[in-house]
Order: C-alpha cells, then structure tokens, then sequence
C-alpha cells in the first residue's frame, strides 16, 4: 500500500465510524412506555367503598336508630385526627356486647360525619369496639366507635 491510500484511509475512518454510531443510536424511552396495569379493572382511584345498610348492619356490634346526633369535640394536628360524637336519644336495633346502653352515647369516628345533610332527622349509628385511642377512650369515657366505610344513613329512606 502506498502512502497517499494509507492518508485516505485514516481520512475516511472517522466518517466511517461516524456512520456506524449514528446508525446504532438508540432513542431513550421512558419505562411508562412500557408499563402496563394489570389491575386496571380493579382500581377506582379516588373512590371509597361504601357498605350499604345491610352490610353496615351485619358488621356492627351496635346499631342505634337515633336523633340528636352531635359533633362534641375534635382533634386536629399531630397523629390520627378524630371526631367524638353524641347520640342523645334512640332505639337500639341490634347489640353484640351489651344488653342496655344507656342515653346520652358517646362515640368516635376517625373521618367527619356528614350530619348536616340530615337536619334533624334520625339517622342509623353503626358503632363498633373502640380499638386504640386508650387515653381517649379512659378520659371520655368511649366504648365505641363509628364502623369505617359505614356511610350516614337516614331512619327515612
């Protein structure tokens, strides 16, 4: 080989190499690209379950038809923050615990109750055990608590 093919050559091998890297680049995408859910029928984001009366009622240990439910103290802040509610007066439709449960009730919910949507009206209390809250529970002298995904119901409806 002489000397003016060899200047070619070395000339030529960065285009050469150029042309072999340009060819071989890969796009970057991202990995949401390729993601897929398998869950996708079962999410409802956003949406909490809500029991009907039934299943409210079979998964309460007491259950009150009663009027006069009121917000009577709250807290906010650090920890769990939870509301404490009174009944006044009512019916007592189901009992697992107790055979009389004496009026005014004291109870808490960890979510706020929608009461006024309500007014006056009588509305199913579905309570539970109060689990947890143990100086709460001693200082307000509590016993139950509101059955989580148990929504207001109205005596009417």
């Amino acid at each position: 080989m002489n000397i003016k093919m060899k200047k070619k050559l070395i000339m030529s091998l960065p285009v050469v190499w150029m042309a072999f890297f340009v060819s071989c680049e890969k796009k970057y995408q991202s990995p949401a690209h390729y993601e897929e859910d398998l869950f996708a029928d079962e999410k409802q984001e956003g949406k909490a379950y809500i029991m009907n009366k039934e299943e409210c009622f079979d998964g309460s240990e007491l259950v009150i038809a009663g009027s006069g439910v009121k917000l009577i103290d709250s807290s906010k802040g650090r920890g769990r923050g939870f509301f404490i509610y009174k009944v006044n007066a009512g019916k007592v439709l189901k009992t697992v615990r107790d055979s009389t449960v004496e009026f005014p009730i004291k109870f808490l919910s960890p979510q706020r109750l929608k009461l006024k949507d309500h007014g006056n009206d009588s509305i199913y209390v579905y309570l539970k055990q109060l689990k947890g809250y143990r100086f709460i529970a001693e200082d307000m002298n509590l016993k139950y608590q509101w059955l989580k995904s148990a929504p207001v119901y109205s005596v009417k409806k």
